[in-house]
């Protein structure tokens, strides 16, 4: 559906970081005691905002300066571990594969998330990449793609989403925008099927049913049935 926009995630779903995202989750949560999370475990109960979550694997409260402690314990972690991350499998068949117009939004640093882009030879690709303009992450992507959107002049009722928590399923409704979450990447595939949305195992197969099936009306029937 070349009238359609497509949103991409970056971390998870086009990047395959879950590894070093557990490695460094480990790293920041032994500074307190923290118990050692297993890919499983993350998958499981990660959720935003990470303060929460962080006091979830904890059993306790985490305020807000103990949390931007930990905040940047993790991205030092992860910063030093970038070198070891590929691209999903079939991320740049799927973005090959879509007609329309996409772009990227993450949560990791804007500054950093440009310039890794480019490493992968893909800004080309986006006709616009945001990333995080603070200095603490961990925050709810909601209010970042309403900006992007309105940054970029699409409307969100012809944009899809493709992620892979649900907290992209959350941004993604908040906004009036569709979704299409991917099981490769931080979120156990039955948390997302239970979200109520399309669920994709590949990444090929999330471009395709964020285009719609044919014959089934496109994307405001697929995806919002």
């Amino acid at each position: 559906m070349t009238g359609c926009h497509l949103v991409w995630d970056w971390n998870g779903t086009l990047l395959d970081d879950l590894a070093l995202v557990v490695a460094s989750t480990n790293h920041a949560i032994a500074t307190v005691d923290g118990p050692v999370l297993t890919a499983e475990q993350h998958r499981t109960a990660f959720r935003r905002p990470v303060a929460d979550y962080y006091a979830e694997v904890l059993g306790r409260v985490v305020d807000a300066e103990e949390f931007g402690r930990l905040d940047r314990i993790f991205h030092d972690a992860y910063r030093a571990g970038l070198t070891t991350c590929a691209l999903a499998e079939d991320a740049e068949r799927a973005l090959r594969g879509w007609a329309g117009t996409q772009s990227l939004l993450s949560m990791w640093f804007h500054d950093e998330l440009v310039l890794l882009v480019e490493t992968y030879g893909l800004s080309a690709t986006f006709r616009r990449i945001d990333g995080l303009r603070t200095e603490v992450g961990g925050d709810r992507k909601a209010a970042h793609l309403d900006q992007h959107l309105s940054q970029l002049g699409v409307d969100p009722v012809t944009t899809v989403l493709i992620g892979d928590s649900i907290d992209d399923a959350d941004a993604a409704e908040a906004v009036g925008a569709s979704c299409v979450l991917y099981t490769g990447g931080f979120t156990d595939p039955d948390r997302l099927r239970a979200r109520g949305v399309p669920v994709a195992e590949s990444l090929t197969d999330a471009v395709r049913l964020a285009g719609g099936h044919p014959g089934q009306g496109g994307i405001g029937r697929q995806l919002r049935r």
